[in-house]
């Protein structure tokens, strides 16, 4: 066994394999105890909020304020919020109101914003602009207001024995404040989903999920087909003749054809993610018992096989001692490429809709199916499919290369 074990990890694919692999595993363990959040909290309000540091505007004004001086601040600022796009626009407009062409600046900002201020009229009809573009111009017009401002913001709150807004504080345009200072502040590295919840916590939970129905499926899917291809290899006749009738019958029909039936007959109230794999698994066996069956056939007519009948060892005893051993590689390599398989078949069921229940627990599968019903890919929302998208061909590549790497060790046709 410590020979073996040697062998194996000589293999650099299987190395890598089950290096990813590994990795992925540790995050799903560690992950949830350094963040302990609820995958499927809500917590923003709103949808598809970008990756980056969120920090509380309200405790923010009562951090410590630093003044600081720099040179590029302001064209930032301006940056923010007058981009290519909106400069581009504005041209448009004031091009269709009347205002020769040579005359507009795109560059010159100062000049660009003053003739958008002096000319802009949200009532003036251009012709050819459709009600959704003028919207835009009536949305971009508001986020223009006080752009070249250098005077700061003011705050003010109503004076409960007055009854009259009151200034209490102003904020200057180089005030900062330190954002470890701040009370409230959260990191969202891949953003929010289109319900508002934290696609890194329920990524992690989802591959979880994702992988216990891999491995519950991938065992049920082994286990059949090793039991049906041991019985049928091994003793042959009747036994051999209905095993393969029904390994034939479930040969013709595509097996993910059947899981969608099967899972379209479940109604989604039951469809948890254990009977999603098990489904799997029962669907899944077919290849595993062909598979195991040759390999079996190859070896009945061995030497020590036939000094085990000799012996009158039971049939049990002959397949469990004399046969097992012998093909236990073939069937761990079975296993891992029936997790993969399992893993990509609930993720194309879910995209379908026939995936788990979605208010229990996030699956890889179901969280491509919210991306694809939202528009996650068409409004450029790549954090929401992105990373799932990256973490099924991980899993898939590290399985495989794990199998891979396996089989250049047991195969002797593959071991030089």
């Amino acid at each position: 066994m410590k020979h073996t074990l040697q062998q194996v990890f000589r293999s650099p694919r299987f190395v890598i394999g089950f290096s990813i692999f590994m990795f992925i595993v540790l995050t799903v363990i560690v992950y949830p105890l350094i963040v302990r959040a609820e995958p499927l909290e809500i917590i923003g309000q709103g949808t598809f909020f970008p990756p980056g540091i969120y920090v509380n505007v309200y405790d923010s004004m009562d951090s410590p304020e630093y003044i600081l001086h720099l040179d590029d601040a302001a064209a930032k600022r301006i940056a923010n919020k007058l981009n290519d796009e909106d400069r581009q626009a504005i041209k448009e407009w004031l091009a269709g109101y009347g205002i020769p062409e040579n005359e507009i600046d795109i560059q010159d900002t100062e000049k660009l914003l003053d003739q958008w201020v002096n000319n802009y009229d949200p009532t003036e009809k251009i012709p050819g602009m459709t009600n959704a573009r003028r919207n835009y111009f009536i949305r971009l017009d508001k986020s223009l207001y006080g752009i070249l401002a250098t005077e700061g913001a003011t705050v003010a709150a109503i004076n409960p024995e007055t009854d009259v807004l009151e200034e209490i504080d102003s904020v200057a345009q180089t005030d900062y404040v330190n954002i470890s200072q701040v009370p409230n502040v959260r990191v969202l590295p891949l953003g929010t989903d289109n319900f508002g919840r934290d696609v890194l916590t329920e990524l992690v939970s989802a591959i979880g999920i994702s992988l216990i129905i891999g491995l519950v499926a991938g065992l049920i899917a082994t286990s059949i087909g090793l039991i049906l291809g041991l019985a049928a290899g091994y003793i042959g006749g009747l036994v051999d003749d209905v095993v393969m009738f029904f390994t034939n019958i479930f040969t013709v029909i595509p097996s993910f054809v059947l899981l969608i039936l099967i899972s379209f007959s479940i109604s989604q109230e039951q469809r948890g993610a254990v009977t999603i794999a098990v489904v799997i698994g029962f669907t899944s066996w077919v290849w595993t018992a062909r598979a195991v069956r040759a390999q079996v056939i190859s070896l009945r007519n061995r030497d020590h096989v036939n000094l085990s009948k000799l012996s009158g060892h039971s049939t049990t005893r002959i397949i469990l001692v004399s046969v097992l051993p012998y093909i236990a590689s073939y069937v761990i390599m079975a296993l891992i490429l029936q997790i993969s398989s399992a893993i990509l078949a609930e993720a194309g069921l879910s995209i379908l809709g026939l995936g788990p229940r979605t208010t229990e627990v996030p699956t890889l599968g179901l969280m491509m199916n919210w991306a694809m019903i939202y528009q996650a890919p068409a409004l450029g929302k790549w954090w929401a499919y992105f990373p799932v998208l990256l973490v099924i061909a991980l899993i898939a590549f590290s399985l495989n290369l794990m199998n891979t790497g396996l089989d250049q060790v047991f195969n002797p046709a593959l071991r030089e």
